[in-house]
């Protein structure tokens, strides 16, 4: 196994326990935790995969996943602090 596999599993293991942190969570801010971990995570993948691959369009996929993952996050967060409005 090379490097960026073993940090590929890392990755991937840490990924299903935001998960859970995102399902389990005993609050909503437990669970945008979970939600932001996992986007990051995400993103590190995408840029691994692109490594690995040598595929430069993937980095421009993990920048937009990076985008949305910190928008979705941000507008999560304030639906839940301000209630129904955004």
């Amino acid at each position: 196994m090379s490097f960026e596999e073993v940090v590929l599993w890392i990755l991937a293991i840490l990924g299903g326990a935001s998960t859970l942190r995102a399902i389990l969570g005993p609050t909503a801010w437990d669970r945008i935790l979970g939600f932001n971990l996992l986007s990051s995570k995400m993103v590190m993948i995408i840029v691994i995969f692109a490594l690995l691959l040598k595929k430069s369009y993937l980095l421009d996929i993990a920048l937009i996943y990076a985008l949305f993952g910190f928008v979705g996050t941000v507008m999560i967060a304030r639906f839940v602090e301000k209630g129904d409005r955004l």
